[in-house]
This record gives C-alpha cells, structure tokens and sequence, in this order.
C-alpha cells in the first residue's frame, strides 16, 4: 500500500546548550563576587567623592525622582519645572563654581574651594512643601521628562523604602547615588557572564569583570544621579544574551528575554535601541536552526520590546511628532558657534575625552596621553577580537553596540551642529551601554594573544587586575585633587573640604571609606591566588584541556 499520509518536516533540534561551557573551577563564581564587590566598592568611593551636582544634570535627575515620588506624574517635554527645594539645594552646593581642576577658570564665577559648605544640619529638607515645581515656581524647565519614566519611578521607590522621601537634599542625593552603584555592579557577573560564554575560558570571565575600573569616567558618571545607570544595566543584560543566541542558544525563552530586557531599557532612555542590531545579527550569524527558524526568534524578541517598552517612542512619533521630543531646546545665541570644517576633528577628540575621563560638567580632563593611549588599546583589543579566528561571529555582534552607540552620539552632534552652530552633546557617557561588550571583547582579544588557553589567560588575571585596580585608585586620587585641592592647598586641606561638604558625619565617612577599600584589596587577593586556585582545581596527573570556545561563537 501507498503511504499517503502528509509529512511535516520538522526543523532540526539545536545543539545541546550543556556542552557549551564546561563546569567553572572551584572558586570562580567567588572571585567574580569579590570583583564585583570592588567595582562596587570603587563607584560608592566615586558617590561621595564627587561633590554634590557636579556631575551632568544631577539636580534635574534628582528633581524628576521627586515629583514621582510626591505624586507629581510625568509632563509633557517641556512642561516640568525644577522644585523649589532643588532650587535651593543647588545653592546651597555652591553650584555653578569651578573645581581647581576645571581646564581653564572662569574669572565670573566662583572658585569651589572659596565657597564654604552650609552645615549639614542646616541643609534645606525637601518634603511636600518645596519637592514640586510648576509653571508658577518661577524655576528652569526641568527637561527630563523628553525620557521615560522608569529609572525616575525606580529612584522614588528607593527613597521611600529607605525613608528618605521627606530629608535633606544630600542624603537623597546620596541614596540614589548609591542605587547608580548597585545597578553598575549587577553588570559585572553579566560581563564576565558574556566573556565566558564567547571564549570558553573563566579566566576571560575574569578580564571581563575588572575593565569597567580601567575608566575614570565610567566611576564618576556611575557615581552620580543619571539615568544612564539603568541603560548600562539592561544594555549589559541584552548583551549577554545577544551572546547565547550568537553561540547556539536558540530558546524561545531567551528571545523573550532579550525583548524584556530591551524594552526595559526603552523605558529609560532611546539609546537601549542601538542594542538592536546586536540582538539582530546575533541571530544571524547563529548556527543550530535553519533562517526561518532564527527569524520568527527574532521577530519575537523586537514584538516584545516594542510591547514592553517600544511603544512609548512609537506614542512620541504620532502623538508629538519626533522620536524624542526636546525638552529644552538650546538658543543657538548662546551656543559657541564651531566651524564646518572643525566638526569632525573635534568629535574625534571630545568624544574619547568625554568616554576616558572629563570630569563634572565635562571641565575636569584627564591628560591627553592617557585618552590617546587608552584610545589605541580599545580599537586594537576591538579589532583583534572582531579579526582573528576563534569567537569571529560572537565579537562582531558584541562590538555593533559600542560602535553603534558611538556612532549615534557622533551624528546627533553633527546634526545638532547643523541646526543651531555649535557642537553638543559629545557625551562619552551616552556610550556606556555598551560596557558589557567592550568587556568581553577585552577578554576575548587577551584570550587571543595567549594562544586561546585558559591555564595561561590565568597567568594574567593577577596583572589584569593589579592594572585595574592602580588604574581605579589613580582615577579617584586625580579626581579629588580636581575637585578638592586648590592651588597650594596641602593635601590636609583638601580632607577638610571635602569632609565639610559630606553629607555623611566623619565617623561614617571613614567606614564607608574603609569598607570599600576591603573590597579592593579582596578583589586583588584571590585574583592574585587565581592561577594557584586553577592548578589546584585539577587532579594530580591530569592534563586540563583548553576550553575554547562553542563552536558556533567561531
């Protein structure tokens, strides 16, 4: 008989996801924790380093956690205004002045170091009396309100579950300063998470988990009130898992994930959309179904970022026209006005500067050779990773976030230029999103140079991070002098200043102090154990194999 039953061809099944990574050492997952507890660590010694609002738009971002948090919703693009309180808490922080360390001093204004601090008990305490601003307060438009709402609802959660909704100004600052913090160091394991996962090799996971402290500027901006925190966060967790579906993971679970974690990230700030094309080509470039299957993946992902948080830029575009609507426009009468043919070349140089170190309101600028230098390394640690065989496919969807990101901040610049004369918005830190990648992809071009073996990435964890470290410690002795020390002040001085303008007592200044510092010594501890605790991790007799990485990371 003919058999005329109908026959549906299935596709076929992926790999097995359980042979893609070998079982971590003994002991990893607690070093990752340690390095975390330093990087954490090392952006709290950044939050109370930094002198209050002297980081980018600080006081609007504390302002709009305020008006959530005080029932005052979130206005249209232009229609929020600063609060009372904030008002004067600005004042009072002796905002705007020059830190010592600004690159040339303004002879109209003020020299932070000649201001002296209001004292703590006299700080003004912002409660439902002065924490809401309107068209009748007589204050600045709070621009703001051009992002969503997300990280601002997180921040007024925060101050109420720590009881400081009602308090004064620089113990909220603080507070949410903090949240910046736990948000930066939860992107750490999903660095070293993503370093892991492309190379095969823990030692990578690693190198991964201690570049953030090789930036100065990463500290500072992570550190402060700013939005950009939640964006790190959500990038770094896309991010990872753009690097499962690079290597084989094909589960409709994680292309939910990923639209999630998007459009969580849309629900923050329109630059989360650059993790897209990642996402997009992650996809692409994975092996284990065939292209139908890894399309309908994809559309799943993008359908729920737009439902999760998508649609909100979607609602700009047909209800105010653009995608982002400004929320202060700038008057090109005071904007400095920069010739055509200067553009480009001021882009080069203000961009690295603003992503290296450029401290406060971008016054503060770490040395030349240090941006050139650390310049040169990251494009030759990109370009070895994207290049050289091993983790090709992984690295090339990992780095279109950096360079994305990058991208967009460059051409926003030029076409803000070609509206109004001059060049805005050249923020380094607009590239942070793509931390994670740049992470792994440090990870992967050291894992590349030792020949793609683990036993001897090993050997550099220990240096990789006493670097880190050094680098971390010498980013915040600058920054304090910038902020703190002025010309011919001793060093004793600067303390001073410094303790005066605290919004912590000394007592518990000295413990945070102490306390972050344990962290970074622990973190240089078992990273300097880590080659021995990999040789003790094998048997007598046994010859470890090189993990390498999954095949279809290759």
């Amino acid at each position: 008989m003919t058999d005329t039953t109908r026959h549906v061809r299935r596709e076929p099944a992926p790999p097995p996801l359980t042979s893609a990574l070998r079982p971590a050492p003994r002991g990893y997952r607690r070093t990752v924790a340690l390095i975390t507890l330093a990087v954490a660590g090392w952006a709290t010694l950044w939050a109370v380093v930094t002198p209050p609002f002297q980081a980018p738009d600080e006081q609007n971002h504390l302002n709009s956690v305020l008006r959530i948090a005080y029932g005052g919703g979130w206005p249209a693009p232009g229609d929020a205004y600063l609060a009372p309180g904030v008002v004067d808490a600005v004042h009072e922080a002796g905002y705007p002045s020059d830190p010592p360390g600004r690159w040339v001093h303004r002879p109209d204004v003020p020299q932070f170091v000649d201001l002296v601090p209001v004292p703590r008990d006299e700080r003004t305490r912002l409660d439902a009396s002065n924490a809401l601003g309107d068209a009748t307060s007589g204050t600045t438009v709070d621009q703001m309100t051009q992002h969503p709402p997300l990280y601002y609802a997180l921040g007024a959660a925060v101050l109420r579950v720590t009881g400081l909704t009602e308090a004064r100004w620089d113990a909220q600052m603080l507070a949410l300063r903090l949240f910046d913090v736990v948000l930066l160091a939860l992107t750490v394991p999903l660095a070293a998470a993503t370093a892991r996962r492309v190379t095969g090799s823990p030692a990578a996971g690693l190198v991964a988990a201690a570049f953030p402290l090789f930036l100065p500027q990463l500290g500072h901006i992570m550190g402060a009130v700013n939005n950009d925190a939640l964006v790190v966060l959500t990038c770094a967790a896309a991010t990872w898992l753009a690097a499962r579906v690079v290597t084989g993971d094909l589960r409709w679970r994680v292309a939910v994930a990923i639209g999630v974690v998007v459009g969580l990230g849309l629900l923050t700030k329109v630059m989360v959309a650059f993790a897209l094309p990642t996402v997009g080509v992650a996809y692409l470039l994975a092996r284990g179904r065939r292209w139908p299957g890894r399309l309908g993946r994809l559309v799943v992902a993008v359908t729920v970022a737009v439902a999760v948080g998508g649609w909100w830029w979607v609602r700009n575009v047909i209800t105010l026209g653009a995608v982002q609507p400004v929320g202060m426009p700038r008057d090109p009468a005071t904007v400095a006005q920069v010739p055509d043919a200067e553009v480009p070349r001021l882009i080069l140089e203000k961009l690295p500067q603003a992503f290296f170190g450029n401290l406060s309101w971008l016054e503060v600028r770490l040395p030349g050779a240090w941006v050139v230098a650390g310049s040169v390394v990251l494009v030759a640690v990109v370009l070895a990773a994207v290049l050289l065989p091993g983790a090709r496919r992984a690295s090339f969807a990992l780095a279109l976030l950096p360079a994305g990101l990058a991208a967009g901040v460059a051409y926003n610049s030029w076409s803000a230029h070609a509206d109004t004369g001059g060049l805005v918005a050249v923020q380094g830190r607009y590239v942070f999103g793509g931390i994670a990648a740049l992470a792994a992809l440090f990870a992967v071009a050291l894992w590349q140079l030792v020949r793609r073996q683990d036993r001897r990435l090993a050997v550099a964890v220990p240096v990789v991070t006493t670097l880190a470290l050094a680098a971390a410690a010498g980013g915040l002795v600058w920054a304090f002098g910038a902020f703190y020390q002025g010309p011919g002040d001793p060093f004793g001085a600067a303390v001073d200043r410094w303790l005066a303008w605290s919004p912590l007592a000394e007592p518990a200044l000295l413990v945070v102090v102490a306390a972050c510092a344990l962290a970074l010594v622990s973190a240089l501890v078992v990273a300097l154990g880590w080659p021995r605790r990999l040789a003790a991790s094998v048997a007598p007799g046994d010859t470890p194999a090189a993990p390498g990485p999954p095949k279809d990371a290759r």
